[in-house]
């Protein structure tokens, strides 16, 4: 998978903000304070990552709970069609109760058709006479609570939620999208590639194979490098 604009590797590339979120070990993975997640795309056009969770739940697999956090990662939040699902939760969970605002049907999905549809969640509905309730959430929500708080036992996450109307989730596409803005230097749209440079920790227009660097490419550009 390419690693382009404005994400980064190596030293000299990408924007300074994204430094350190991809670590290129193995796979390529997204570096949070909670864990290493798989890049399974990027869409440049669309400025847009899904990452997959390794240790989330899904249809076929359940897996312990532990939270999901990116607080220091706020530059690319959870984008607006990813859900959360909050599983097998107590009466006494937060969101069903004074907070209960914060959970919300999708495309017309519903908690049961959740637990009826998948083995892995089955499981709730055998072990009590009623499924447990569950919650459909945004990640605002398990931002600012730990799983412990939202007292769920287990969470999975849907994305690209606009187009699963009429979907079973047996068919959902799990993972979590995120959305990034990319700095807007002009240095592209003239025909230059995005740099940075260690050194005075400032960012350059590369625009050819040769030293000459500029804010930005073209006919009035000065072939020197300008930091900005």
């Amino acid at each position: 998978m390419a690693v382009k604009y404005p994400f980064v590797i190596d030293d000299g590339c990408g924007v300074p903000q994204f430094s350190k979120m991809l670590n290129c070990s193995t796979d390529l993975f997204f570096q949070t304070p909670s864990g290493n997640y798989k890049v399974q795309s990027i869409d440049y056009d669309k400025h847009t990552v899904v990452i997959y969770d390794p240790a989330m739940s899904t249809c076929s697999i359940l897996q312990p709970h532990h939270d999901f956090v990116m607080s220091e990662y706020a530059i690319i939040p959870s984008s607006p069609d990813t859900i959360f699902s909050l599983l097998n939760c107590s009466i006494d969970s937060p969101v069903l109760n004074h907070y209960k605002s914060l959970c919300f049907n999708f495309s017309g999905h519903t908690c049961d058709e959740l637990y009826g549809a998948c083995t892995s969640f089955r499981l709730f509905h055998l072990l009590s006479n009623t499924p447990p309730p569950c919650c459909f959430t945004g990640y605002s929500t398990i931002k600012c609570m730990s799983m412990n708080i939202l007292d769920c036992s287990h969470y999975t996450s849907v994305y690209n939620t606009d187009g699963l109307k009429g979907v079973g989730p047996l068919d959902w596409l799990y993972g979590i999208k995120l959305s990034y803005r990319v700095p807007d230097s002009g240095c592209e749209r003239s025909g230059g590639t995005c740099g940075f440079d260690v050194e005075p920790q400032g960012m350059v227009c590369i625009c050819s194979g040769t030293l000459n660097s500029t804010r930005e490419c073209g006919e009035f550009s000065i072939s020197t490098v300008v930091y900005y």
